[in-house]
């Protein structure tokens, strides 16, 4: 980002200016994409992710026509929470089947989202993670049945912890993330063009990051920041997960999030360019 177009922004505008590129799935980068343009950003959305379903609801349908033998409900991300309910939905249940159940929500937008379903949230962590989710839950699922709703590809911190913890937990995928191809060229032209070349980048998940690097084409040799793809240009982290993805893949990051969610990644956002 140059001076000169720093120099346009107005009060309450503090993204005037500045250009970020939004790579979440292109049923969700509406939140995301309209707050930053309501503070003055121009901002591109070019999808790293594409939410599709799994080939499979089998495992799904089983868990949830057994609904009555659980305990606990896990529920890691919104897309969980839609994949479930629509499902239920198919089967014929209703929220009155989960009455019996507590149910852990990852984050607000998750809890928001059960909750807009008539559901009642037992626990949300602190920290918008697994790990946090392991230990408001360690002491409460001893001897207890809990069922985990997530993608196709997770991360295994809270089955593995919860058994740990004395819990039988069984594992169901709602859907499944996958990189949309149709993302790679546009991709690599807005990053070398300096009518489009973002100043910042956001990455909401480890996929995200995972998804970028692939559509660059560079999962093995360089990485794509000394390869010249991103000089110049801060990386924005969603929370720690996501900020180790990045570091992992040599990609590095320039702003993380204090609180995990999606006002606080624009916050980031904010304070880093007030810093420039």
């Amino acid at each position: 980002m140059t001076k000169s177009r720093r120099d346009e922004s107005k009060p309450g505008k503090p993204l005037v200016g500045v250009r970020v590129l939004v790579g979440r799935a292109r049923h969700q980068a509406g939140a995301l994409a309209g707050e930053l343009r309501k503070l003055g950003a121009d901002v591109l959305e070019i999808p790293f992710i594409e939410i599709r379903r799994p080939r499979s609801f089998q495992p799904l349908d089983r868990a949830l026509k057994n609904l009555s033998s659980y305990d606990w409900l896990i529920l890691t991300s919104v897309n969980g929470v839609d994949a479930m309910g629509e499902r239920m939905g198919k089967l014929r249940l209703t929220r009155k089947n989960l009455a019996h159940l507590k149910i852990a929500a990852i984050g607000p937008a998750t809890k928001k989202a059960i909750e807009k379903r008539g559901s009642r949230v037992d626990v949300m962590p602190d920290e918008y993670v697994a790990e946090s989710v392991v230990k408001s839950l360690r002491r409460e699922v001893k001897g207890k049945r809990v069922l985990l709703v997530r993608a196709k590809v997770a991360r295994d911190v809270i089955p593995r912890e919860l058994r740990k913890a004395g819990a039988q937990v069984d594992v169901v995928e709602a859907y499944e993330t996958v990189v949309p191809q149709s993302s790679r060229v546009r991709l690599r032209k807005a990053l070398r063009n300096a009518e489009t070349r973002p100043d910042v980048v956001t990455f909401t998940s480890s996929s995200t990051v995972k998804n970028f690097v692939n559509l660059l084409g560079a999962t093995s040799g360089k990485s794509p920041r000394r390869s010249g793809f991103l000089e110049g240009i801060q990386l924005a982290s969603i929370g720690p997960v996501t900020t180790a993805t990045l570091r992992e893949l040599r990609l590095g990051v320039d702003l993380e999030a204090k609180q995990y969610t999606i006002p606080g990644l624009i916050a980031a956002i904010v304070r880093g360019v007030r810093r420039a």
